[in-house]
């Protein structure tokens, strides 16, 4: 019996533990909920689909979770405003972005250990890495730019390669896999498009009717973007090759991911809802479901062999940060799975 299907077979048993009420009605359902606990803020979850683990910045360290059971593998101190983890199991590598000091922790994937740090640019936030280029992509809020990073740089006395200038603040960004890079322009209402074999810009796009373009993820066999914006809150379908706008869809406020799989462009926002739409005739895209998760759930990512969906979040209290925003209740860090209730 391979892995794959012990690993199916033990998370088919954590189901009996499912949300009390969760209904098959929908799509999807909140299936369970991990109680992780922990201090910490969070931001973008990382899932190890190979290893069935999950990867989450809460702030000064990155905690490491078994997926089924949300016990926690490992916890890596160190950082001081960290945003996302991206995976290179080809050098057996992990990437953490650090916002606060501009800089990316790189750690090894067997042991969890980190071993060392290089400088990248202010506001480090989204982390990927593109096989196209062979570069893990930072992607600097502050600095207006796009950082690459060998995955074999000396983690000690390496250095990132030049900055790629996008002319605006960069949010997420993806890649196709055959040279072309997708960044959102948060501040600029824009997709910029990179060559990552000449590292430089080579098209701008505009996400009207959608304004403060902030998650996105691709359709690769379909070259279709989808754009998740908050202002207006939409999630636009875009041609990946010409930037023209198929479609777009009301989604629910504070979007902060977006995820394609199976079908299903996924949007998931800060006032706790999940939104899921899919190509119900051709060019035409539509909401089949908004799914209420919990407050907070605003970043997510899912399992491609699974199907399953990761969303970090936590107890919000009466008291507000900085920003206006609740502060979470400490210890009561969770992350829902939301479970496919068909194909």
């Amino acid at each position: 019996m391979g892995t794959n299907v012990i690993w199916v077979a033990m998370f088919a048993a954590s189901l009996a533990q499912a949300e009390p009420g969760a209904s098959a009605a929908g799509a999807f359902q909140v299936a369970m909920t991990l109680q992780v606990g922990g201090e910490g803020g969070w931001d973008y979850i990382t899932v190890d689909p190979e290893r069935h683990l999950l990867y989450v910045p809460r702030t000064t360290h990155t905690m490491v979770l078994d997926a089924t059971t949300g016990k926690v593998v490992a916890d890596l101190p160190g950082q001081q405003r960290n945003h996302g983890v991206a995976l290179v199991p080809s050098v057996g590598r992990g990437f953490i972005s650090d916002g606060k000091d501009g800089s990316v922790t790189i750690f090894d994937l067997k042991t969890n250990k980190a071993l060392g740090t290089v400088k990248a640019a202010d506001d480090a936030d989204a982390i990927i890495f593109d096989p196209a280029s062979g570069k893990v992509l930072v992607s600097c809020g502050d600095a207006a730019a796009v950082v690459p990073i060998s995955p074999d740089v000396d983690p000690k006395t390496g250095k990132a390669d030049a900055p790629v200038a996008l002319g605006g603040k960069p949010e997420a960004l993806v890649a196709d896999g055959k040279g072309k890079v997708f960044v959102n322009l948060e501040d600029k209402d824009q997709v910029v498009v990179v060559d990552t074999k000449m590292m430089k810009v080579v098209n701008r796009w505009p996400t009207a009717p959608g304004g403060a373009p902030v998650g996105m993820a691709m359709d690769r066999e379909k070259r279709r973007l989808f754009v998740g914006c908050r202002n207006p809150a939409k999630l636009l379908v875009m041609n990946a090759d010409d930037g023209k706008v198929l479609a777009d869809v009301p989604i629910g406020q504070g979007c902060d991911a977006v995820r394609f799989d199976n079908g299903y462009a996924l949007a998931s926002c800060r006032d706790g809802t999940l939104t899921a739409a899919r190509e119900t005739s051709p060019g035409k895209f539509t909401v089949v479901q908004t799914l209420q998760t919990r407050p907070g759930a605003k970043t997510m990512d899912v399992d491609p062999k699974t199907h399953l969906i990761y969303l970090p979040t936590a107890e919000l209290g009466q008291d507000k940060d900085e920003r206006g925003r609740p502060k979470p209740k400490p210890g009561t860090f969770m992350v829902l799975v939301v479970q496919p209730t068909r194909s």
